[in-house]
């Protein structure tokens, strides 16, 4: 995975990770730190990430590398995927 330039890593915190696989993904975020980029998609509010992972510490350490050089776009609205199955308010 450190060989490609652009990592996308989409839905992060659909599902919750487990221990081990907070700490994989640590790895992962700090071995492309400052030398590669990674986009990730999310619906979750930073200040909830202790949430997704195990461990706070782990979050918080995750947080500061990936926002240390980031550019955050927040996206607001309607689900596209369910807008054909949602009839608006009358």
């Amino acid at each position: 995975i450190n060989r490609y330039k652009l990592l996308i890593i989409d839905e992060l915190g659909y599902l919750p990770i487990d221990k081990e696989d907070s700490n994989l993904f640590f790895q992962l975020i700090d071995m492309r730190y400052e030398k590669k980029s990674t986009i990730l998609t999310t619906n979750i509010n930073f200040n909830d990430w202790d949430n997704i992972f195990y461990d706070a510490v782990v979050a918080n350490a995750i947080l500061d590398r990936i926002l240390h050089h980031s550019k955050v776009i927040t996206i607001n609205g309607r689900s596209y995927r369910v807008k054909d199955y949602i009839k608006p308010s009358e």
